[in-house]
């Protein structure tokens, strides 16, 4: 058993109703502590959020079970662990994250934060745990990902996933997009995109989706699941029906973010067959993100993804004008996706590790610390 430092204190984190209410502090808190991580992970404030635009996406859902605790040490909340659990049928999978600031690496926090992880999936009875860590540049050694696409720094996070029992299974590269520069580049490009795709036509909204198009965004969203490259990760295929796209726009809509949707319509069918997102905070002078991106299968060979995705470029333009740039992930092999990233002009910033770890058993009430598990609410 690993018997937490006395200095430290690991808690469920509660869930306030609103961020300003009296018992709101920790995760006011925590939100300021995650800002300043990830600050010191990327060297940036892109990934900067208010906890009113946190709060909404840690609200109870039917979806997946929220399992969020506070690293406290010497009193002083310096860092969080999370675990998340899909609800899908069958699923057995858990993904978690460990987030510390730098001043308290190595005082075996991460150990114990990662015993009461492993603790909770195991009560939960999930065998598959899984992890996403960006991995900024460093000289020295590297390990090569088993697609054969990429590969990393053996720097402290890698070490430690080593050291949990965790095999590297994907990267995925994470691009960022100047929106100035590449503005013609994208007007090119999408009447490129159009003369290839007679057929098809635009469709764009922004959160919440209307009526006519839930159904076909639902479909979309689901292939996500089963449709991206996932190296060798196990997934669990999704299903979407017009609540659960009411929920995943309440979210945004709540925290105060724009969510807009670009999809491709068959005209022959009237069918939705690809899509992209683009997000962005209250804020519209900060940077926006690129969410999902996908074209179904049996579309594919026709431009949509170039479409769909400087359609949203253009179209972006008036929505958030002093957006200085985009941002997006995309895995490593997926060559078609970034083929047409690179011909927008996006360009690599870091790589991101994708870890996973099967666990021997499932037992109920295995692990450290399990029995402090809670929901997020």
């Amino acid at each position: 058993m690993t018997v937490p430092p006395p200095q430290l204190e690991l808690h469920p984190l509660h869930i306030p109703a609103h961020v300003d209410d009296a018992d709101a502090a920790d995760f006011r808190e925590m939100t300021h502590v995650r800002n300043i991580v990830y600050r010191e992970i990327t060297g940036s404030d892109d990934n900067d959020l208010r906890p009113d635009e946190l709060l909404p996406h840690y609200r109870p859902a039917p979806d997946e079970i929220r399992l969020i605790w506070v690293a406290r040490w010497n009193g002083r909340i310096v860092g969080r662990a999370a675990l998340d659990l899909p609800l899908e049928q069958g699923s057995d999978t858990g993904v978690w994250l460990i987030e510390l600031l730098a001043e308290v690496h190595g005082h075996g926090i991460g150990t114990a934060a990662y015993a009461v992880i492993e603790g909770a999936a195991r009560e939960h009875g999930r065998r598959t745990l899984q992890s996403y860590a960006e991995h900024p540049n460093a000289p020295g050694p590297r390990i090569a990902a088993p697609t054969g696409f990429g590969d990393i720094p053996l720097d402290r996070r890698a070490r430690f996933f080593l050291r949990q029992g965790y095999e590297l299974q994907q990267i995925e590269r994470k691009s960022a997009l100047d929106l100035r520069a590449a503005s013609a580049t994208v007007d090119r490009l999408l009447d490129e995109a159009r003369a290839a795709s007679g057929g098809y036509r635009v469709v764009q909204w922004t959160a919440p989706t209307p009526a006519e198009h839930v159904d076909g965004y639902a479909w979309l969203k689901s292939r996500m699941s089963t449709d991206a490259p996932a190296g060798g990760m196990a997934i669990d295929e999704e299903a979407w029906d017009a609540a659960r796209v009411q929920r995943h726009d309440a979210r945004y809509l709540e925290a105060g973010q724009t969510l807009f949707i670009t999809a491709a319509q068959h005209i022959a069918t009237g069918e939705l067959v690809a899509f992209n997102e683009l997000m962005i905070g209250s804020d519209r002078s900060r940077a926006t993100f690129q969410e999902d991106t996908l074209v179904s299968a049996a579309h594919r060979g026709h431009r949509l993804g170039l479409l769909v995705k400087c359609a949203a470029l253009v179209a972006w333009r008036d929505i958030a004008p002093a957006s200085p740039r985009v941002i997006t992930y995309n895995a490593e092999e997926n060559r078609p996706m970034l083929d047409i990233n690179e011909r927008i002009g996006f360009a690599p910033l870091s790589y991101e590790g994708a870890w996973q770890k099967v666990l021997d058993a499932v037992t109920d009430g295995a692990g450290t610390a399990g029995s402090s598990a809670t929901s997020g609410s």
